[in-house]
């Protein structure tokens, strides 16, 4: 009997023990799992495109994460080269000189960097900036040793002791103990739209593989992609959507090409085959120096990323470092002084950007004949490159500025077009054709940001009729005389790639590029538009209006259209007058707060457009590219964050699945609550023991 009491008693002891243990246990377990998580940040940038003044704002937000997270890498995804004087006058000198004040990781090469190779007959000019660069490149896809320039700086290796100055398929870093694998990628469509010459552009994926069995050879399980492809650019060459279902063992790609605005990252979990696949994070960070791209993201120890956190930084809103303004000050001067150097062409008249408010036309609203000027430039160089360009078309207001009669300089040349877009070549059926021109003219006579100034077609409409419904004819030029467009026709269109992307609101334009109907030039728009007027037009600039755009307004229509006139014989066509013909003295006009498809502006742009100030923010047009994916689905239907207040988003992932994380208890929290309960099982226990003793000793 007193076996079995005793017994009992033993038994029960042992279960409070164990009761008391699984409460202590799963919290020292947690505790040594929250420990063995490893956290990284990442800064980063893409496609500067030689937007040097905002380069000193953008070193005082780096030292700012610096100051928080000094460990943190800076990653800059290419496209350093062109689009501004800076880079005509100095070949990514000027740029260089701040990125050097950095303290760059890695840099990847763009395809604007094979820019000047056709003029240098080599990159020349590159292999000076990668001279001078106080920081290492990667790209596993390009290889320069053809080049005589650069190809001295070849080192087609992994390496774990990156040098500056040198270029490598990928490198590793060690940040508090744990290695990260980084490696490069270049979009291959450089080979059409740059001039690579002697370097050669493999395929994305397969070199990504390579990238990836390379790193995991030498232990790294860590690994960031560097990449210059775009987020979602043309399919037929990839993008980073592609590499991450597609790749598998990239952790973060770090993007650039098609100037993404990612407020959130973009989250791939899936593969190709919608089957379940380690997360991989997807970060951009817009254009123009804008943005710094802050990235933390957390691994287990396994490698996989449990967690992340990221969010744009608004270098516009920072102070100026004041070194880096004096770096920039001798490069500034003389960029200044270059801005009123005369192009070589001569304006015949003014040639003015109207608007409504003090105008009976407006760029955004009629036929304009800088408009005509600018697309015609447009459709002649596009077609230098693709003779099958048929027609172009331009956003009103990308038309930033007028240009005064007499010698014409680069400066106005850049005003009238500030924001460095890259031309792009569309293709499109008639009846997309259509669907464009009807959202053109949806809003008028109202004006419109996204009414379309054209060239090599003409078309009429009628603003009285409803939305939707309002275009009469289009038609195309074919040598000297239109046809009628058909609807199930296909055409090329050339366009800046703000509205080949979908910008103003253009979702027939957005569909083409998601399907990868647009193809990119490779050449920066007031360049074009320099070169049309010094080289095409020899020198003397006179557009004339020429019944290229005409609202009915309620009128029958003409019961045949004439084959078109010569452009310089008359202002225009003699059946149709023009009553929205413009005068030299037409002005332009604050937007219209009706315009809702007038998406290009910021809240300061209700100055008159002549004024210098205004027309050289070189952010305001693609501010809501839609090509910025932040505020709306990925193609692939990725997550890309969700929430798009723009302070910055964060996930932990559980197996699969997303899941908001909460913020993680202190360890001296934990480890006092550890110490509290395990202190309560040993009293436990002890009284136990006591009282065992103590019947037993009565026994």
């Amino acid at each position: 009997m007193v076996h079995k009491k005793r017994l009992r008693f033993s038994l029960s002891a042992a279960a409070i023990i164990a009761f008391l243990s699984s409460i202590v246990l799963p919290t020292g377990t947690y505790a040594a799992e929250e420990e063995e998580n490893f956290s990284l940040t990442i800064m980063h940038m893409n496609d500067t495109h030689a937007h040097v003044e905002p380069l000193p704002n953008m070193i005082t937000a780096i030292k700012e994460v610096r100051a928080e997270h000094p460990d943190a890498l800076l990653f800059n995804a290419g496209d350093v080269f062109s689009g501004t004087l800076y880079f005509n006058q100095f070949k990514g000198q000027a740029d260089l000189a701040l990125l050097n004040m950095m303290d760059i990781d890695a840099m990847t090469f763009g395809n604007h960097e094979f820019d000047l190779g056709s003029s240098e007959n080599g990159h020349k000019s590159l292999s000076e900036f990668i001279a001078g660069a106080d920081f290492p490149f990667i790209s596993a896809n390009v290889d320069f040793s053809g080049d005589a320039y650069v190809g001295s700086k070849v080192s087609d290796t992994f390496t774990e002791d990156a040098q500056d100055s040198m270029i490598y398929d990928g490198m590793v870093k060690e940040v508090n103990g744990e290695k990260i694998g980084i490696f490069g990628l270049t979009t291959e469509e450089t080979l059409q739209t740059s001039s690579p010459v002697n370097a050669t552009i493999s395929n994305y994926a397969a070199e990504a593989e390579r990238a990836v069995a390379a790193f995991e050879e030498m232990g790294v399980d860590k690994i960031v992609a560097l990449t210059h492809i775009g987020y979602d650019s043309n399919p037929a060459v990839g993008n980073d959507l592609m590499l991450a279902e597609q790749v598998d063992g990239i952790d973060v790609i770090v993007g650039g090409h098609s100037h993404t605005k990612l407020e959130q990252p973009t989250v791939v979990d899936t593969d190709e085959n919608g089957e379940a696949k380690d997360p991989t994070v997807i970060v951009q960070a817009y254009q123009y120096a804008e943005n710094l791209g802050e990235l933390d993201v957390e691994f287990n120890d396994q490698g996989q990323v449990v967690g992340y956190e990221g969010r744009l930084i608004d270098v516009t809103e920072k102070q100026a470092d004041p070194d880096a303004v004096s770096v920039l000050a001798s490069y500034k001067n003389e960029v200044d002084q270059v801005s009123n150097e005369e192009i070589g062409a001569v304006a015949l008249k003014p040639l003015t950007n109207p608007r409504l408010s003090d105008s009976d036309v407006s760029v955004r609203a009629d036929e304009t004949e800088l408009g005509n000027l600018i697309t015609d430039a447009m459709l002649a160089k596009a077609q230098e490159k693709m003779p099958e360009v048929a027609i172009a078309m331009q956003n009103g207001g990308g038309i930033r500025a007028p240009i005064d009669q007499g010698p014409i300089t680069v400066g106005e040349v850049i005003a009238v077009l500030p924001f460095g877009n890259d031309p792009a070549v569309v293709h499109l059926s008639g009846d997309e054709i259509k669907q464009i021109l009807e959202y053109s003219v949806r809003l008028a006579p109202e004006e419109s940001g996204g009414f379309l100034q054209v060239s090599g077609m003409k078309f009429t409409y009628d603003s009285t009729k409803e939305a939707g419904s309002r275009v009469v004819s289009m038609q195309v030029k074919q040598g000297d005389v239109y046809a009628d467009i058909q609807p199930d026709q296909m055409y090329a269109v050339t366009t800046n790639n703000f509205t080949a992307k979908g910008g103003d609101g253009y979702d027939v334009f957005a569909q083409a590029y998601a399907e990868g109907r647009v193809q990119d030039l490779g050449e920066i728009d007031w360049e074009q538009f320099r070169d049309y007027m010094v080289e095409d037009l020899n020198g003397e600039v006179n557009p004339v209006i020429e019944g290229r755009i005409t609202d009915l307004e309620g009128k029958e229509p003409e019961a045949s259209e004439p084959p078109e006139e010569p452009k310089d014989e008359a202002p225009e066509s003699p059946e149709t007058p023009d009553p929205n013909e413009e005068t030299p003295d037409s002005n332009e006009k604050t937007p219209d707060p009706k315009d809702n498809g007038d998406k290009e502006e910021d809240p300061g742009d209700d100055k008159p457009q002549e004024d210098p100030e205004d027309d050289n923010e070189p952010a305001d047009q693609d501010k809501n590219d839609q090509n910025d994916k932040s505020n709306a689905p990925s193609p692939s239907g990725h997550d890309n964050g969700g929430n798009n207040s723009g302070q910055g988003g964060g996930k932990a992932f559980d197996g699969g699945a997303e899941q908001v994380s909460g913020n993680k208890l202190p360890d001296t929290a934990t480890n006092m609550y550890t110490y509290m309960l395990a202190g309560a099982a040993l009293l436990a226990a002890g009284a136990v023991l006591f009282i065992f003793k103590r019947r037993k000793a009565k026994a």
